[in-house]
């Protein structure tokens, strides 16, 4: 489990594939790899992989089919950057929100308007996370703890401070760059209940129970 606050940046210095599979090796600043041992979880733009073959700056992974075909790994190339978050522990700052590094889709970069120094930036959504993803909730982009805003069945918007912009990957990511998304974790159980419940939620059963304009409190 992670926060989606990104620490440090690493570059795919090897990519090898084995089969369907893949092998990635990872430069990573000494600092990082310090706290690093094998078998580590390692959020890697957003994916969570499993750290092996430990050196003082790099680290290895292997990919399974269903990682490269869920996930932006399937299109990396060596030299890409990558960023990179350890594991939370017990006791750690959770300074963004929960994140499982298990991706739900991939989104691309619609359009990024800069406003002084920060930026404002439009992802598009797949139809399957759109039930997912809500105004000023939260959604990890890129493994990138961030607030969604003008959500809409499509696209949605985000607020990058400079911080953000130069720690990550996002200050160098072009119009029409893909990302990986993932969606808020209590997000994934709502939606899971309510596909079991006997009575769907609807606007329409929302109405017929009281709950339309005019009546916001059911009373």
């Amino acid at each position: 489990m992670f926060t989606g606050i990104i620490t440090h940046r690493g570059t795919i210095s090897r990519l090898d594939r084995k089969g369907d599979n893949a092998r990635l090796v990872l430069d990573a600043p000494a600092d990082f790899m310090a706290l690093v041992v094998r078998g580590d979880s390692i959020a890697c733009s957003g994916i969570c992989l499993t750290a092996v073959d430990l050196t003082p700056t790099s680290f290895g992974v292997d990919v399974s089919l269903e990682t490269l075909r869920r996930t932006t790994l399937g299109d990396r190339k060596t030299g890409d950057r990558l960023n990179l978050e350890g594991s939370l522990r017990l006791g750690d700052k959770l300074g963004g929100h929960l994140v499982m590094g298990h991706v739900d889709g991939i989104g691309s970069l619609v359009t990024r308007v800069t406003h002084g120094e920060s930026m404002m930036m439009r992802f598009s959504l797949p139809a399957e996370l759109a039930p997912l993803v809500a105004h000023k909730g939260c959604v990890a982009v890129d493994g990138i703890s961030l607030t969604p805003t003008d959500v809409t069945r499509e696209t949605f918007d985000v607020w990058v401070i400079p911080e953000t912009l130069r720690r990550t990957s996002l200050g160098d990511l072009a119009v029409g760059g893909k990302v990986n998304l993932e969606a808020d974790l209590l997000s994934r159980y709502v939606a899971r209940q309510l596909g079991f419940a006997e009575s769907p939620i609807t606007e329409a059963s929302l109405l017929a129970a009281g709950w339309g304009v005019g009546n916001p409190t059911g009373a």
